[in-house]
């Protein structure tokens, strides 16, 4: 067998191997991302032999992944839910940040006896949150979509300026003065933040015109234009000097809640891509471990860092970023517990390793543990404390999913829309949805039936509803569909902007009779 062959095949092994993880992960309630992790650890020097140390090479490809990440973070981010908390999500990012790095530093320089530099370096490493455990673990939690929402900003956006400063804090500990100074320092990370944001924006708008005049010969294509248009705008941030983390999550924000056909297979694509990224970049973080070089001082700082983060830094952050929002106790204490650290920070750390700061291994080392025992900690509790709080959203699990496939020359548009156990839109009749003119539910499936539906037809739990619609109206089809799934009848009628009757009310209370009824046995009549 040659090498290649070879390692095509210890490679699919260990994707295997990470894929039963995540679902032995999933019910054993340890975040999958550790286990990846894990397996690296395994397979490397102290386990299975595999020698893995080039931190340059490791620094490369794990900022590659976190594009691949930051991308499918940002196509299945809804703008509807972020425009609220932007700028509580934005002020996490930056002055959380900062914060963060602030109090951590301290510690550092106080307690541990760092040097100035290299406190302030150990500060930026830990202080972004990581993005693949915040889209991979709350999504999973039933939050209210605004608070979802605002650590997905922040956790989309905080990369940003952190790697910017990981960059010039690891110069300056090794003796490269930054040119200006601190405040010389400072102006270089606005422009490129602020560079990276635009070149984000302009990159979308052009992505949507460009994919909604673009037919391709399969619909699999869309996905990968997608995705290759996203990683082509990384490679313009770095060509222009600019945050190109930034410009990467902005684009594919755009490009996620833009009108593309094929917008869900984009999404699932993406998740694919993202679950190889994080695969990928947990095994390899986990090749470059050596559990031998891991002393018991290493564990007990790692532990301290957990409690000061976790503590005084995270809240302090939260506190600092959110008062001016008049933010409410539940959901600012929850922010507080949900600084999740992943990958981002082991990333982080091998700037200074592949720089060959002094000490940079045992700085590795400790970010290590302080990565494994927090995320043990934080990520299984979260759904405890989102319930404790009273923070479960009752729509999460509830929403209706709608998926959109274009017909030519896209004049209209096909929705497939499922209707999920706990939606009120299963009872309410098909002439009672009030969709716009010249919107028709074309045909509903049903278990193993199909048929085309009259006025009278009741939709059901399970159901998959095809509904053909002018694309011109296909946002309003969506909202109405959407609100009928939360507020059954109830819901504000969009087009006259009344409320329901007190006849309407009792037709309601009819139709969930008939749902009752439907739901035993043999129900499968309209």
């Amino acid at each position: 067998m040659s090498a290649f062959d070879l390692t095509l095949l210890l490679g699919s092994a260990v994707a295997l191997v990470a894929v039963a993880a995540a679902r032995l992960g999933s019910r054993a309630g340890v975040p999958a991302l550790l286990l990846f992790l894990f397996v690296g650890i395994g397979l490397g020097s102290s386990g299975l032999g595999i020698d893995f140390s080039d931190a340059t090479m490791a620094h490369n490809l794990g900022f590659a992944a976190l594009v691949l990440i930051l991308a499918e973070g940002g196509l299945t981010t809804k703008w509807s839910s972020v425009k609220p908390v932007l700028g509580m999500g934005l002020m996490l990012a930056t002055v959380g940040s900062l914060v963060t790095i602030a109090v951590v530093g301290l510690f550092g320089y106080f307690v541990l006896g760092l040097p100035r530099s290299v406190a302030f370096l150990f500060g930026a490493v830990v202080a972004p949150t990581d993005a693949a455990a915040v889209f991979a673990v709350l999504r999973a939690v039933p939050l209210p979509p605004t608070v979802r929402a605002a650590l997905e900003a922040e956790s989309g956006f905080n990369d940003a300026p952190t790697v910017l400063l990981v960059i010039a804090g690891t110069n300056y500990a090794i003796g490269v003065q930054p040119a200006g100074g601190v405040i010389g320092l400072a102006g270089t990370v606005v422009l490129e933040l602020a560079s990276g944001v635009l070149l984000g924006i302009v990159m979308g708008w052009l992505g949507v015109q460009i994919m909604k005049r673009l037919s391709l010969p399969a619909s699999g294509l869309y996905p990968l234009a997608t995705m290759a248009w996203i990683v082509f705008t990384y490679g313009l941030g770095e060509l222009a000097h600019g945050s190109a983390f930034a410009a990467v999550f902005v684009c594919a924000m755009i490009l996620g809640n833009a009108q593309l056909p094929h917008r869900h297979a984009t999404r699932s694509f993406a998740e694919g891509i993202g679950w190889v990224a994080q695969i990928g970049l947990f095994v390899m973080l986990g090749l470059l471990i050596e559990p031998s070089r891991i002393t018991l001082h290493d564990v007990l700082i790692g532990l301290l860092l957990v409690a000061v983060i976790s503590l005084f830094a995270r809240p302090a952050a939260v506190f600092v970023s959110v008062v001016w929002f008049h933010v409410p106790w539940r959901e600012q204490t929850f922010l507080s517990w949900a600084g999740l650290r992943g990958a981002v920070p082991i990333i982080l750390a091998t700037v200074p390793l592949a720089s060959q700061m002094p000490k940079a291994d045992e700085l590795f080392d400790i970010i290590v543990i302080f990565v494994i025992v927090s995320t043990l900690v934080q990520a299984p509790s979260l759904p405890i404390v989102a319930r404790w709080l009273g923070l479960e959203n009752p729509y999460a699990a509830t929403d209706v999913d709608i998926e959109v496939a274009p017909f030519e020359e896209r004049r209209a548009d096909l929705l497939q829309v499922n209707i999920p156990a706990g939606s009120k839109l299963a009872g309410v009749a098909v002439r009672e949805l009030r969709l716009p003119p010249n919107a028709i539910v074309a045909l509903i499936i049903r278990g193993d039936e199909s048929f085309s539906p009259d006025g009278h037809t009741t939709l059901l739990k399970g159901d998959e509803v095809l509904v053909v619609t002018p694309a011109n109206v296909r946002d309003k089809v969506e909202r109405r569909l959407t609100d009928l799934g939360r507020g059954g009848r109830l819901a504000m009628w969009h087009r006259g902007g009344r409320r329901w009757t007190r006849a309407q009310r009792r037709a309601h209370a009819q139709a969930r009779r008939l749902q009752a009824q439907a739901d035993k046995p043999a129900g499968t009549a309209q």
